[in-house]
C-alpha cells in the first residue's frame, strides 16, 4: 500500500500541502496580530480623546485596567501599563491607515520597543520596515537600535558606484553598505592581525551574517583564485542574493591606504571573469579598514572601473570612550532580558 501511494505521487501531494497550511497560518498570524495592534489603537486612541474633551486624569487609567481585566480575565495586554502603552501609540500614530499598514505589520511588543527606544518618526518607520523586511525578533531589533543601524546606512560609505553600476543597482548597492560596521560581538583588542579578526568572524558568522545585513550568504573564508597559474585567497567571499552579485570583503586592521583599491580591483575582476555567472550582476568589493580619511579613498576610487566600497568597523574595545560607557555588560544584558521578557508576557 506504501508503495502505491508513492508511486502515486503521495509525497509531493503531501508537502505542497503542508506548505499551504503553512503559508495560511502565517497569513493567520499576520492577521490576528494586525488586529491586536488596531484595537489597541483604538483603545488607545479613545482614552485619549476623552482625556483631552473631558479632563480624565491619569487615574483613569488604572481604574480602566481593573475593570477591563475583571471583565476579560483570560486575556492578557489589560494591565495599567500596557493601557499607558496604546495612549502612547495613538498618540505617535493618528492616522489609522498607517497602523493597518505599517504599525500592525510588526508584533506590539516590537512596536512598545521603538515608542521607548526611538523618538523620530522617520527613524521609527525605518526600523519598522526593516523588521518587516528581515522578520527581527524584539531582541535583535533593540539590538540594532541600541547600535544605531539607522545612522549606519550606507549612505556614509565611500564608494564609486554612482560611476561603475548602472541604476538602480548602484543605490541598492550603497543602501547594503553600513559604516562603521559594529564587531562588539568580538572579543579582541587594539593590535588584533587580520587573520585574527577574520577568523573571530567566521567563529561568530550568525552574528556577522546579522550585522551585514539581511541578503548575503557566506561562500568561503581565504577563498582560493587561479589567475595565470597563480593562487591568490579572498579573505572572505559573500553572495548577496537580492543584488544578484558576488561579494569579496577584504579585511584591513589598519588605516585605509591607496594601495588597497588597486588590489581589490584586482579580485573583483578575477571574479567577475571566474566565477560570475550569465545571470549575475557586477561583483562588488568592500574594503572594511580601522579608519578610512574621506579624501584619500575619493582619490584611490576615482579612476577604478570596479564596484568599491570603503567601509570602518568598530570593535567594543576600540569605540571611543564616551560610547564604552554606553554598552551593557553582560549582566546588564541578562538583567534587560529577563525584565523584557516579563514585560511582554504582560504586553500580550
Amino acid at each position: 500500500m506504501t508503495k502505491d501511494l508513492l508511486a502515486d505521487g503521495y509525497e509531493p501531494f503531501l508537502q505542497e500541502l503542508k506548505e499551504k497550511i503553512r503559508h495560511a497560518q502565517t497569513r493567520t498570524a499576520f492577521a490576528v496580530n494586525r488586529n491586536l495592534i488596531l484595537l489597541y489603537w483604538q483603545i488607545g486612541q479613545g482614552i485619549l480623546i476623552r482625556q483631552q474633551q473631558q479632563g480624565w486624569g491619569a487615574k483613569v487609567i488604572s481604574r480602566l485596567a481593573q475593570d477591563l481585566q475583571k471583565a476579560f480575565p483570560t486575556m492578557k495586554g489589560f494591565s495599567r501599563t500596557n493601557l499607558l502603552y496604546m495612549r502612547s501609540f495613538a498618540s505617535a500614530y493618528p492616522d489609522e491607515q498607517f497602523v493597518q499598514q505599517v504599525a500592525g505589520q510588526i508584533p506590539w511588543f516590537h512596536n512598545c520597543i521603538l515608542l521607548d527606544k526611538v523618538k523620530d518618526l522617520e527613524e521609527r518607520l525605518w526600523y519598522m520596515e526593516q523588521t518587516i523586511e528581515e522578520s527581527w525578533s524584539r531582541n535583535v531589533l533593540a539590538q540594532r537600535i541600541e547600535s544605531g543601524l539607522f545612522q549606519r546606512q550606507g549612505q556614509r560609505a565611500l564608494t564609486n558606484f554612482s560611476q561603475t553600476l548602472p541604476q538602480p543597482q548602484s543605490d541598492l548597492a550603497q543602501q547594503v553598505l553600513r559604516d562603521p560596521y559594529n564587531f562588539d560581538f568580538l572579543s579582541l583588542g587594539h593590535e588584533a592581525h587580520e587573520r585574527d579578526l577574520e577568523t573571530a568572524l567566521i567563529q561568530h558568522i550568525r552574528e556577522f551574517l546579522l550585522e551585514l545585513g539581511v541578503g548575503f550568504a557566506f561562500v568561503g573564508s581565504q577563498y582560493p583564485i587561479q589567475v595565470s597559474g597563480k593562487e591568490y585567497r579572498l579573505d572572505l567571499l559573500f553572495y548577496h542574493y537580492r543584488l544578484h552579485c558576488f561579494v569579496v570583503l577584504d579585511l584591513k586592521t589598519v588605516d585605509f591606504e591607496p594601495e588597497y583599491s588597486g588590489k581589490m580591483n584586482f579580485y573583483v575582476s578575477a571574479v567577475d571573469d571566474l566565477m560570475k555567472g550569465s545571470g549575475d550582476n557586477p561583483t562588488i568589493g568592500i574594503i572594511l579598514c580601522k579608519t578610512k580619511d574621506q579624501t584619500i579613498v575619493e582619490y584611490a576610487l576615482r579612476d577604478v572601473k570596479k564596484p568599491i566600497g570603503i567601509s570602518t568597523y568598530q570593535l567594543k574595545d576600540a569605540l571611543p570612550e564616551q560610547l564604552q560607557g554606553s554598552l551593557p555588560t553582560i549582566e546588564e544584558l541578562e538583567l534587560q532580558l529577563n525584565t523584557l521578557t516579563l514585560e511582554a508576557d504582560d504586553c500580550l
